[in-house]
């Protein structure tokens, strides 16, 4: 995998996880073929809708899933059957290592964030028994804001909670909703190829 990576030195790095540092996403499309399956959907989910809605807020995507389908459903009940699917998978998720390598090196000298779509239990614990969490000075999740990615927000906040200006923050990104925020914050972006 190539990073392209921008010249210069940032005052602050921000990492996506899901499809950026950890390569979860196959294992969250099958947790939510199946939860859209349990909840009336007569055939498989639609793979490239899934990826195109990468890094939207769960309950969020539960609602998209319905309004393309025209299935009627509860997306808080949904969002919690998706979300015990991808938990019983969780440990199998694998590190993406040209991403983590970078984020390791960086460590010691920058302060580290992580801005996620996903709900907080689900982060801190990808983060937890993946071995990343010492790696990150600062947690955003979708809890943590009103407007999820696309919307600027969760970058902003991270940003804040690391005590650096956005412009001087370094984004790796592997979704579209994520990249517009990033570059909404004001934030130079690393497009991290998360279909190989």
């Amino acid at each position: 995998m190539h990073l392209d990576i921008p010249s210069g030195d940032f005052a602050g790095y921000i990492f996506d996880l899901d499809g950026t540092l950890i390569d979860t996403m196959p294992l969250h499309y099958r947790a939510w073929d199946r939860a859209m399956r349990d909840s009336g959907l007569p055939h498989a989910l639609d793979e490239d809708l899934f990826y195109k809605l990468g890094g939207i807020p769960t309950r969020r995507v539960a609602e998209l899933f319905a309004e393309h389908y025209g299935l009627q459903l509860d997306p808080d009940e949904v969002f919690h059957i998706k979300e015990a699917y991808f938990t019983e998978m969780q440990k199998h998720a694998q590190l993406i290592e040209p991403v983590v390598k970078f984020a390791r090196q960086k460590h010691p000298t920058h302060p580290l964030a992580i801005a996620s779509g996903g709900p907080r239990k689900i982060v801190e614990r990808s983060l937890e028994v993946t071995g990343l969490a010492p790696l990150f000075r600062a947690v955003v999740t979708a809890d943590d804001v009103k407007h999820g990615k696309p919307s600027p927000d969760m970058f902003l906040l991270a940003a804040r909670l690391l005590g650096v200006d956005p412009r001087q923050c370094l984004v790796f990104e592997d979704a579209e909703p994520g990249i517009k925020g990033a570059l909404a914050a004001g934030m130079q972006v690393v497009r991290v190829p998360s279909r190989t």
